[in-house]
């Protein structure tokens, strides 16, 4: 009996042995075994729970809710940290004070990085931007690869690699050329020189979008008079397509056509015409 005294005697020193960094911050062998027990069944909890949950999400489903559920392991991991170091009598408000220095700086330094979570966060929750669409954002147009927590991979027509900082979806303006269907509606400008027939023009540019194979019947191609400009009339030709990733393409071979057909009828395309003046003293 008495050994067994002696020895749980020793185990409480043992135990309630600290570490003092300073005057202010200490810590406990029995504050270090609390911690780690704590986070290894956090660990343990939180495995189970993202296991049921995946068993009943589509796949894509399961990628979004990996990249949500890897932030949020580790923000639950700094809480069950400092609320463990905190009810085991360490003083975290100690800690906090005497780095607030350190962490100031580091808050700096990790600003766009935490901005760049949140944004991801909110694109996977909301899914306003879904792997496969096409996205347009600072002019640059691309298909959509890969959705991380922090950045969006997207290839473009060249087949370059976008890296998208996701809190660039917050601070700019974000076109989905896909949020509605894969069709979209695209269009080729020109002008014509003045005294053109008009309705021979919004014939032949009608005749140019009909005979390309990719441009839809339904709904119908679509000429616009725009506009009576400084040196020509203005049209616009709208047509849909099915590929709105590849419409540089048929557009640029509908230009061609046009081309092929005004010269053809002797339409003319004008070029910026300036009056000039001299005045002689």
């Amino acid at each position: 009996m008495y050994h067994k005294y002696i020895f749980v005697e020793k185990l409480n020193k043992i135990l309630n042995y600290t570490f003092h960094f300073n005057k202010d911050i200490g810590i406990s062998v029995k504050a270090v075994l609390v911690l780690i027990i704590v986070l290894i069944l956090a660990s343990v909890l939180l495995n189970l729970f993202k296991r049921l949950v995946v068993k009943r999400l589509e796949k894509e489903d399961k990628n979004k809710f990996d990249t949500v559920f890897s932030f949020s392991r580790w923000l639950i991991y700094i809480i069950i940290f400092l609320t463990t170091l905190n009810s085991s009598g360490v003083n975290v408000t100690a800690i906090f004070a005497a780095s607030a220095a350190l962490l100031i700086g580091v808050g700096l330094a990790l600003q766009t990085f935490f901005q760049d979570i949140i944004s991801g966060i909110f694109i996977i929750v909301d899914q306003s931007v879904h792997v496969g669409d096409i996205i347009e954002l600072d002019g640059k147009v691309g298909r959509v690869e890969e959705i991380k927590l922090r950045t969006t991979r997207a290839v473009t027509i060249d087949n370059k690699v976008l890296v998208i900082p996701n809190h660039k979806y917050l601070s700019n303006s974000l076109y989905n050329w896909t949020q509605n269907g894969t069709t979209t509606r695209e269009s080729v400008s020109v002008g014509v020189a003045y005294g053109s027939d008009v309705q021979l023009v919004k014939s032949l540019l009608l005749k140019a979008a009909n005979e390309h194979p990719k441009v839809f019947q339904h709904p119908a191609p679509l000429v616009i008079f725009e506009n009576f400009g400084d040196s020509a009339l203005e049209f616009k030709l709208i047509f849909t397509l099915n590929d709105s990733f590849q419409a540089l393409i048929p557009q640029s071979e509908i230009r061609f056509k046009i081309d092929e057909l005004f010269r053809e009828y002797d339409i003319t395309i004008p070029f910026p015409q300036r009056d000039m003046r001299i005045i002689k003293e």
